[in-house]
């Protein structure tokens, strides 16, 4: 292996020097750069330009861990709190998060005299970044969302109406609503590919590639960082900006996007074209931003100008939501753990409410922790907003849920009325013409006005695009296909 690699190597340098100049042209001295991954970013410079530029601009690829861990408690980016293996001179570069846990990475291969994966998992991450992981996985529904999806035999007869033409499993996955969610990925065998230097024998990967937030990876966790901290920069400034956000919470079923876009949050973003300070940690209200967005609601550390918290960090996205809006047919408590798929309503079936809309209590917060959650995100309005509009604020959205609820139970009544008559059959009941229609009252029309109740949308996102009409218009035809003898 030494033998043939030698020559190869002295190509390597050799182009490096021509085409890069003296090795110093790496990010910083190349004393901070573990040996292993200054191997590994002999070549990969070359070959994978994107990627290395990529991690050079990162603040993995600047920051040493010892730097890191001196900041001061606010201000750190991570939360580990001694190093327990390595140094603490280097910064985290290719092999800290490739070679990391190999004997755990059904995906590991030999790679030039090294174990490397292809797949970096929050399994990984979490050497450093522990607390975000432990939020992030358990107390996370995005974390969990190929198996909230793929363990509910509900929801699988939902995802059957919405898939086209068959294709692989993979592909029908990844085309509809696992290319969000997330898709299991393994190794079915190994595979020889051409690269820029010669054969290579590499891992044959099912499931991949995948960007999704609750992929099921190859070392047996679930989720992924980089859906949001982008690959290789990882960068917070990427994560915090709406459009992160928006490559999934965007379209008719869980229009976000589209509400904050037309919202007058949306409306002062983007008419100001606010200088956010998108890298700043902690993140100052009123002196890095002025405008709240996605992350600012729901993740960010956000402290008044004088440094005092107004509120914590977390990667556990539910923290301060006391109630679920969309993807199911009724709004309701947001539910106790993170895994939705133990959730049974009392026929057995696994949604959170019955057809009536009767909650299932036992697997959804009480009113205790349901206080706590609207208390945190209070105390975010009222940063920039006066107690009493935020007081009417919330009772409005709780007037708005109650009736959008009430509207969804009156559809559903006559979906009953056609699976009781046998116009239709509820043993799948999203495979039929009338059935889909009940579909879109809920989890487009619906789910469209319950976000726009939340997040400052209405009237702008409901009246401009005629969710209440529409609605009502799908009503009436529920209404005389279950009254026609």
């Amino acid at each position: 292996m030494v033998a043939y690699r030698l020559p190869l190597m002295l190509i390597i340098i050799f182009c490096n020097f021509v085409v890069f100049g003296l090795p110093s042209a790496f990010c910083q001295s190349k004393k901070s750069i573990s040996e292993k991954s200054q191997e590994c970013l002999s070549c990969h410079r070359l070959f994978t330009p994107g990627i290395y530029q990529d991690w050079r601009q990162s603040r993995h690829a600047t920051v040493t861990l010892q730097e890191a861990l001196q900041r001061p408690a606010k201000e750190s980016r991570f939360s580990l709190n001694v190093y327990k293996q390595g140094s603490y001179q280097f910064v985290v570069g290719c092999a800290e998060c490739h070679t990391r846990n190999p004997q755990s990475h059904s995906d590991t291969f030999e790679h030039h005299g090294y174990d490397v994966h292809v797949v970096v998992t929050p399994a990984d991450c979490s050497h450093c970044h522990p607390k975000e992981k432990d939020q992030f996985v358990t107390q996370n529904k995005m974390a969990h969302a190929y198996g909230n999806l793929h363990h509910n035999p509900y929801y699988q007869n939902l995802i059957g109406a919405f898939s086209g033409p068959a294709k692989s499993e993979y592909h029908e996955q990844i085309d509809n609503c696992h290319g969000c969610h997330g898709t299991k990925v393994s190794v079915s065998g190994t595979e020889e590919i051409e690269t820029a230097t010669d054969p290579m024998i590499v891992p044959k990967l099912k499931g991949w590639p995948n960007m999704g937030i609750g992929r099921v990876n190859p070392d047996g966790s679930i989720g992924n960082c980089s859906a949001c901290h982008v690959r290789h920069r990882f960068s917070i400034a990427v994560a915090r900006r709406p459009e992160t956000c928006r490559r999934c919470h965007q379209g008719s079923k869980s229009p976000a996007w589209e509400v904050y876009s037309e919202s007058k949050h949306g409306l002062l973003q983007d008419s100001t074209q606010n200088p956010e300070h998108l890298e700043a940690v902690p993140w100052k209200l009123g002196v890095d931003f002025s405008v709240p967005n996605c992350a600012v609601c729901h993740a960010a550390l956000i402290v008044d100008p004088a440094g005092a918290v107004i509120a914590e960090r977390t990667h556990g996205f539910s923290e301060r939501l006391w109630v679920r809006l969309f993807g199911l047919i009724y709004s309701h408590v947001q539910p106790v753990k993170a895994d939705t798929s133990i959730i049974r309503n009392k026929r057995g079936i696994p949604l959170p409410t019955t057809l009536q809309g009767e909650p299932s209590n036992r697997f959804l917060i009480p009113d205790t922790e349901q206080y706590v959650r609207k208390k945190k995100m209070k105390d975010l309005c009222q940063g920039c907003h006066s107690s009493q509009l935020v007081r009417q604020y919330f009772n409005h959205l709780n007037e708005n849920l109650d009736t959008i609820n009430k509207a969804v139970e009156n559809t559903t009544e006559q979906m009953k009325k056609i699976w009781s008559a046998g116009k239709a059959n509820d043993a799948d009941p999203f495979d039929e013409r009338l059935e889909a229609l009940w579909v879109e009252q809920w989890m487009f029309l619906a789910n469209s006005m319950r976000y726009a109740a939340a997040m400052g949308g209405m009237p702008d996102y409901i009246l401009g695009h005629s969710r209440w009409w529409e609605f009502n218009k799908g009503f009436q035809v529920l209404k005389k296909a279950a009254s026609q003898k």
